[in-house]
């Protein structure tokens, strides 16, 4: 455990507290769960597939998994005795969440180097009302990957510029994405990580805003969660902030935002979809799916499928699957403030050099906000958001950001992209 919590400072009272909150998180989460590679770089053996289907469907043996079965060493499997079914519906809900980020407590970042980003950057200023003090115009090469040389000087504009004002930062680019690696916003949250590098399907820093109920992350918790503005052009990501800008207070009503009044018809409730694919290896999170059984949950109609084909193609909120391309994927039928995303290896090289569908395919459909991960991260479960927490932080009011944010546990490769202050569940329209 000592190498996961390197440089946190367990000897300490605080250090201990922060280990505490990760066990538990990994026991909501569904226990440490045998991660396996899903690029080409690391094909599934057939072994390994089964071994995988079996984890993903029935209770994991208690002993970790064998090392020829999953390259990350140090995942562990379920608790002997849970089984999926101790997990639903909701049975460790997210924690309740008072309050959310506003637009005051945002930091936007300009690459001044980039035309795509000083004409998104300077549209969502207008759009959200930011002030100059928010926003931080940089120079930065247009390349996927920075150096950590590169990254560290950014970093240290980035903490002189907003200090403890900006809560969360907006990315108005879509490249750069990464740090070696790592995210560029899992670095900026976390740290550098460098020995992640030596092998991105172990363990990586946890995040202690997983799952957490605050709502001032770098004031409380020293981690400033970022989200890139990107989409394939220009007019996508203005489309994109218009959507977000759309969303706030769009569905506060009834029992999704925790009124009185009557929650709307289930005709017209927004739809969280939860699809099931026969792709074993990026099916895993069906294990923290919502029962079968639950259609209804705050206001939310909860609907699962088998196959991309067999999504609805309206009222859309919420999308959770495992693959990696995206077929056939709905082109319109998406409320203001969806969030979509899909488990695979590489959903984060937004530029797509890997051959996979990338977060932007998502946007470009008309999702408002997605993750993907920016190098191999092996299916780990908690390197993904996970569908219930992102459901239950979004329903309670959370933006977009905070929601995928804290939907994830390990996010050092995680790359969010999307309007970061979109609320669509919040009781009132956010101030912009």
């Amino acid at each position: 455990m000592r190498g996961q919590f390197h440089g946190r400072g367990y000897s300490t009272g605080r250090g201990r507290r922060f280990f505490r909150q990760v066990v538990v998180c990994a026991w909501l989460a569904g226990g440490l769960a045998p991660g396996l590679a899903l690029g080409q770089a690391h094909p599934v053996t057939s072994s390994v597939a089964a071994v995988l289907g079996a984890a993903a469907t029935a209770v994991a043996a208690a002993a970790p998994a064998a090392p020829a079965a999953s390259p990350a060493s140090g995942a562990r499997a379920l608790p002997a005795g849970l089984a999926p079914a101790d997990m639903r519906p909701l049975a460790e809900p997210a924690r309740m969440v008072f309050g959310r980020l506003r637009a005051a407590d945002l930091g936007l970042v300009i690459n001044t180097r980039d035309p795509y980003s000083v004409a998104v950057g300077a549209h969502y200023a207008q759009r959200r009302g930011l002030t100059d003090s928010q926003i931080l115009r940089v120079d930065l090469p247009p390349q996927t990957t920075l150096s950590p040389e590169q990254f560290e000087a950014l970093r240290q504009a980035i903490d002189r510029h907003f200090g403890f004002r900006a809560q969360a930062l907006a990315l108005a680019w879509v490249a750069p994405y990464a740090v070696q690696c790592n995210s560029l916003v899992g670095a900026l949250a976390l740290g550098f990580d460098a020995a992640l590098c030596s092998n991105t399907c172990q363990a990586s820093r946890p995040s202690p805003y997983a799952n957490s109920t605050s709502t001032r992350p770098y004031s409380e918790l020293r981690v400033r969660p970022a989200m890139h503005l990107a989409a394939r052009d220009v007019d996508e990501a203005k489309a994109l902030i218009e959507r977000g800008v759309a969303a706030d207070g769009s569905q506060a009503a009834g029992d999704a935002a925790g009124s009185d009044a009557a929650p709307p018809e289930a005709s017209r409730r927004p739809l969280a979809v939860f699809v099931r694919t026969a792709d074993k290896p990026r099916a895993v999170r069906t294990r923290l799916y919502p029962s079968a059984t639950l259609t209804e949950w705050r206001g939310l109609q909860l609907q699962q499928v088998q196959g991309l084909a067999q999504m609805p193609q309206q009222r859309l909120m919420l999308v959770s699957v495992g693959a990696a391309w995206l077929p056939g994927i709905p082109e319109s039928g998406w409320l203001p403030g969806a969030l979509a995303d899909h488990l695979t290896s590489f959903g984060g090289d937004l530029l797509g050099q890997h051959g996979q569908a990338t977060a932007l395919r998502w946007i470009s459909a008309g999702a408002t906000a997605s993750h993907g991960a920016v190098s191999e991260p092996c299916n780990h479960l908690q390197k993904f958001p996970h569908p219930q927490w992102l459901m239950a932080h979004y329903v309670q009011g959370a933006t977009a950001i905070e929601a995928y944010w804290k939907s994830v546990m390990w996010p050092q490769q995680s790359v969010f992209v999307g309007e970061p202050l979109a609320a669509p569940f919040a009781p009132a329209p956010v101030a912009r």
